[in-house]
């Protein structure tokens, strides 16, 4: 398995959103290793809805946890955590984690908040982590108006 270093080719404030889809699940990856994770891009074909794996070798805290990254434009729905659920319970997965570019419906978050089990990563959250972890500032979608489904 080839990892991408996608970092390295950045500019001073790219715009995620310009990222094709691979390049954005490698970026995600080695945003988790910047905080001395360990992890691994999934293969494109077979993945079972799992973009990425990262492991926390913690004793106490750690272990598995699968990655969805969605790098979209437009409002992520619950849809998006029931399979991110399904995949964590097929994997045998700790916890899960779905990362965009955008926005979460509310239902998302109350979704999330009763698993228990599911971190949720948006946009500017993201941009956040970017630049305390990775020391960068990146551009993520802009916000657009949201209606509840």
């Amino acid at each position: 398995m080839v990892e991408v270093d996608v970092i390295a080719e950045l500019d001073s404030r790219p715009d995620l959103t310009q990222m094709t889809s691979t390049e954005f699940e490698h970026f995600v990856r080695q945003l988790f290793e910047a905080r001395c994770l360990t992890g691994w891009t999934t293969e494109r074909t077979g993945d079972d809805g799992v973009d990425a794996v990262i492991i926390n070798a913690d004793e106490l805290v750690g272990g598995l946890a699968i990655v969805q990254a969605k790098k979209y434009t437009r409002v992520l729905g619950v849809n998006h955590i029931r399979e991110l659920v399904g995949a964590m319970d097929e994997k045998r997965a700790e916890r899960g984690i779905l990362v965009t570019t955008s926005w979460f419906t509310s239902g998302c978050w109350t979704k999330a908040r009763e698993n228990g089990r599911v971190e949720l990563i948006d946009g500017p959250q993201l941009r956040y982590l970017c630049q305390v972890w990775l020391k960068l500032d990146v551009l993520v979608a802009r916000p657009t108006r949201v209606t509840e489904a």
